[in-house]
């Protein structure tokens, strides 16, 4: 995952205009992406007049330039210092080819210089922009306010908010993610179509249990991976009650799911999880996954492939771990208030410091077996505000669709075991109406980065999936 994005800039121009103000507007909007961290590819001076754009061959010169940096741009920032020229604009983006966000930006004038010689028209000018790109059929992003200082918090804040978009975008077009095992039967709930995620260009790479099994044979106890990945695995949580056997066992299956990801370009994974990896293993896979989320590698259980594509994401907005809990259950007679759980397999990031500890899973000890049961991470979330989002293929409408929100995890009192927490979500039961009457799936992934703005604009303008934002 890229920390920082790169951004193509066009600064438009108009020459009935004052076309010094680009002079001036390039070198503000240049010194305020220099100070965000981002990395800028821009027509120069020696290029075109104050390197604005306007005609014809200007377009020409900035579509060649954007096309030889495609590799590397991740989204068009579009400023006007002055009306800006509409169709060089368009036609740059169109020839440019290069299928990004686009934030299309206007500077303010300001009521006491409204002369000739330093009146902007800006405001004016971004509609025509953004007339002729909705001709043009390209999606594009807008600021917070119509025209805006680029110097002010707010278009520093658009400008966060875009580059989360186009991590989003550009990290999930073309995402690959490991499916290891099959569904198990009891899940009808997570099933999906790979076909609809391929059409989005998310590609999902099959491992048979099997093979990941004998894979694990393979590997003997004095192997050095494996006893560097014990003392890993002893390291990341509470292990003194584990058997010596069990977290052998985690380990050697920690290093098969590792280099089978890493083999195959896998972003995240989801795994079958029960009980195939307890009557042929005997073990839960939790901390191994637990350990991958942790380290922006995120892992779904119950072969919920789409569950890790919705944890991606989220770690694409916000550059956090994200988690896949359920929603699980009522808070007391609170309408706003639900407990979320997972048995669990949550990074240990999002985890009360210190308090995560590897057990037995406390509901199928008795049935499997506890020697076959230990490899869960026992914790409870912090309290901190958050982002919650569910993605699923919608087969029978042949689309993708989402929802997503924001609310707070909180430090209610409540005590149970597996990973869990409360949260708190205004207009909660409207929400959880939503997610019935349209057959979501249980399972949604959290983080606690605040980024469902970020989500939104990236999943539905440049995606085109059908996504429900939840407000208050």
């Amino acid at each position: 995952m890229k920390d920082n994005v790169t951004l193509g800039l066009i600064v438009g121009n108009r020459r009935f205009f004052p076309a010094a103000l680009c002079e001036a507007g390039r070198a503000t909007m240049l010194k305020v992406l220099a100070e965000e961290g981002i990395r800028v590819i821009a027509l120069g001076p020696q290029d075109t007049l104050y390197g604005s754009v306007e005609s014809l061959q200007d377009a020409h010169r900035c579509a060649d330039l954007f096309r030889a940096h495609r590799d590397e741009i991740d989204g068009i920032l579009v400023t006007l210092p002055n009306f800006g020229d509409e169709r060089a604009v368009a036609n740059i983006l169109r020839w440019a080819e290069l299928n990004v966000p686009v934030l299309v930006h206007a500077f303010p004038d300001t009521p006491g210089r409204m002369a000739a010689s330093e009146r902007r028209d800006s405001f004016c000018g971004k509609l025509s922009i953004c007339n002729n790109l909705y001709q043009y059929g390209i999606p594009f992003s807008l600021t917070e306010q119509h025209t805006i200082d680029p110097e002010s918090p707010g278009f520093r804040r658009d400008l966060r908010k875009f580059s989360g978009v186009c991590r989003v975008v550009r990290g999930l077009r073309g995402a690959r993610f490991g499916l290891l095992g099959a569904r198990p039967a009891a899940f009808n709930t997570v099933r999906s179509s790979e076909k609809l995620l391929e059409r989005s260009g998310i590609t999902v790479e099959t491992l048979d249990l099997s093979e990941a099994l004998a894979r694990v044979a393979a590997l003997t106890d004095t192997d050095a991976r494996v006893q560097a990945r014990i003392a890993e695995i002893q390291g990341y949580a509470q292990a003194t009650q584990v058997p010596r056997p069990a977290v052998a066992r985690l380990a050697k299956l920690a290093i098969v799911l590792d280099d089978w990801m890493r083999s195959n370009d896998c972003v995240g994974a989801a795994v079958q999880c029960w009980s195939s990896l307890q009557d042929n293993l005997g073990i839960f896979p939790c901390t191994a996954m637990s350990m991958l989320s942790d380290r922006l590698r995120p892992c779904a259980c119950e072969a919920d492939v789409v569950g890790a594509v919705a944890m991606y994401a989220l770690v694409l907005a916000g550059g956090q771990p994200s988690a896949l809990v359920d929603w699980n259950n009522n808070y007391g007679d609170d309408p706003d208030r639900g407990l979320v759980f997972h048995c669990s397999n949550l990074p240990k990031s999002i985890l009360i410091d210190g308090s995560a500890r590897i057990e037995s899973h406390a509901g199928t000890a008795e049935s499997l077996g506890r020697d076959n049961s230990w490899g869960m991470l026992y914790a409870r979330i912090q309290a901190s505000p958050c982002t919650f989002l569910r993605i699923r293929t919608d087969d029978l409408q042949g689309r993708m669709a989402a929802y997503v929100g924001e609310g707070t995890l909180t430090d209610d009192p409540v005590e149970t075991f597996g990973g869990y927490g409360v949260i708190r979500v205004p207009g909660f039961q409207r929400l959880l109406q939503y997610i019935c009457r349209h057959g979501f799936e249980h399972h949604v992934a959290i983080s606690r980065a605040q980024v469902a703005d970020v989500l939104y604009e990236a999943l539905t303008t440049y995606l085109g999936w059908d996504v429900y934002y939840h407000r208050e």
